[in-house]
């Protein structure tokens, strides 16, 4: 077994470098900024966004793309190698089994997700955690207790409305968290579902 082999079927997440050499656990540091997506496909707005992130920040940037997804099977080794293909000579992805932000932070403390502001909708939004304002609470606090916090592009919604960090209504206590990607350094109307033509993912 290879191993990108062994790391879907375990659950450590995996290094692919620009380069395209495999890491495992134990060879690398964690990282200090990663952009996460399906990138299915990734396009030129998620380029701009790491670019811009990296000159807010200071951070390298990385990307990470979770196998598994809340909602839909479990990516299989054909679809994972095709969409890491897409990173090669470019930039490092992380492969994670970390659907969610509360697993992502478990695997990556201290870390700066740099996400758009529909993500971050979802992210406080109580009907995404079964109507259920406690556990979207706990999330936010698990996330604060990893150290780990969001840098927010403005996205636009389905009905074409440009969404900003401002217009999501953070819960008290947590505005922290999270720190916006001003419109007029980053704007991208493009995603990857309207490129391939297709529903949502």
């Amino acid at each position: 077994m290879d191993t990108l082999g062994r790391f879907l079927a375990g659950s450590a997440p995996l290094l692919i470098s620009a380069a395209g050499e495999c890491q495992l656990p134990g060879r690398w540091s964690a990282p200090a900024a990663l952009v996460p997506g399906s990138f299915h496909p990734i396009h030129a707005g998620h380029w701009e966004l790491a670019r811009v992130a990296g000159e807010m920040t200071g951070y390298p940037v990385a990307f990470e793309l979770s196998v598994l997804n809340v909602d839909k099977p479990e990516l299989d080794v054909d679809e994972v190698r095709s969409r890491a293909r897409q990173f090669e000579g470019k930039a490092s992805l992380w492969l994670t089994r970390a659907p969610r932000f509360t697993d992502k932070a478990e695997l990556f403390p201290g870390a700066l997700f740099i996400i758009g502001a529909d993500t971050a909708a979802r992210l406080v939004a109580p009907r995404y955690y079964d109507d259920d304002p406690a556990a979207m609470l706990g999330a936010l606090h698990l996330i604060r207790k990893r150290d780990c916090s969001f840098l927010v592009a403005g996205r636009c919604d389905a009905a074409g409305r440009f969404l900003a960090l401002g217009d999501l209504g953070i819960p008290a206590g947590f505005a922290d968290l999270f720190r916006a990607v001003p419109e007029s350094l980053f704007r991208c109307d493009v995603s990857s579902t309207t490129l391939r033509g297709g529903p949502a993912s």
